[in-house]
């Protein structure tokens, strides 16, 4: 960390050494959390410790990333701790046709985390089930997390072996005049009422750890899980008009009905249904 990690008050550094007392556990997923100053990728630093063999559970936490990636190979860049730049190393042991779902997977887990703490005041039970107030965020297919129109946090999943890694990138503290494209938002830009960072990511990771846990122990089935059913509830995309950016540069434009066992968005268009894999979505207002 920085010699001199206070520059900022308002913006104070996570505390790795905390973060570990509280997730690390020999019942829980994380097998430890580091927190750095500042590195390139994340992802990129996990896939390579998932090379060398490391275990599930691990956590990376960048106070600063210098080359984040989201979607698409779009930038994902922040000021120094006005975000959540994390990512975990998971090894799910799966049908590999299901695989598809781990970054939905993760969007619901965080966007109910941030529905349920965001209904905290500043103080009290962070860890606690939050008062029904907190911020109406829904999930815009595959896994960009919204409030309203505007995009508060996004996600990247990327094979590595029999590994995945995936990474979350959630505006916190940012300023309008910080926010990396003008459709993006923050919670302090939302008026969350709680935007403690340290648990933030606390209550991320156990809902993560929890929808996790229970869908490998059902290897993967997303119906059975309950992960398919609760995936919808909170996807904003569904009933919407949507026009889909396919790979080679092809145009959809239909209606989003349904989120298929696959994972994939069925978009109704006059030539009939059609599942959609892989796209760049945009909500037709």
């Amino acid at each position: 960390m920085s010699e001199s990690p206070f520059t900022d008050l308002s913006r104070p550094p996570l505390n790795e050494r905390a973060l570990n007392r509280l997730l690390v556990r020999p019942e829980t997923l994380w097998s430890g959390v580091e927190v750095v100053r500042e590195t390139g990728s994340t992802n990129a630093d996990l896939a390579e410790a998932a090379r060398a063999g490391a275990a599930e559970g691990r956590v990376l936490v960048a106070e600063a990333q210098t080359a984040g990636r989201g979607r698409l190979g779009r930038a994902w860049t922040a000021p120094p701790r006005s975000g959540l730049m994390f990512s975990v190393l998971l090894r799910p042991a799966v049908d590999p046709a299901a695989l598809g779902w781990l970054p939905l997977l993760t969007g619901l887990s965080v966007a109910t985390a941030l529905r349920r703490i965001t209904g905290r005041a500043a103080a009290g039970d962070y860890d606690g089930p939050g008062d029904g107030h907190g911020l109406d965020v829904r999930l815009k297919w595959p896994n960009d997390l919204l409030v309203g129109e505007r995009k508060l946090a996004g996600i990247l999943a990327e094979k590595v072996d029999d590994a995945v890694i995936v990474g979350i990138g959630l505006n916190v503290g940012l300023h309008p005049d910080e926010l990396p494209v003008p459709t993006a938002t923050s919670l302090a830009i939302e008026n969350a009422a709680f935007q403690d960072r340290e648990a933030l990511l606390r209550a991320a990771l156990r809902e993560l750890q929890t929808w996790y846990r229970e869908w490998t122990a059902l290897l993967g089935d997303p119906e059975t899980s309950g992960l398919r059913t609760a995936y919808k509830d909170l996807c904003a995309t569904l009933g919407r008009r949507v026009r889909v950016m396919l790979p080679g540069d092809r145009l959809l434009t239909g209606t989003a009905s349904d989120v298929d066992a696959t994972g994939c968005l069925v978009v109704d268009t006059p030539e009939g249904a059609q599942a959609v894999g892989a796209g760049d979505v945009i909500h037709v207002r």
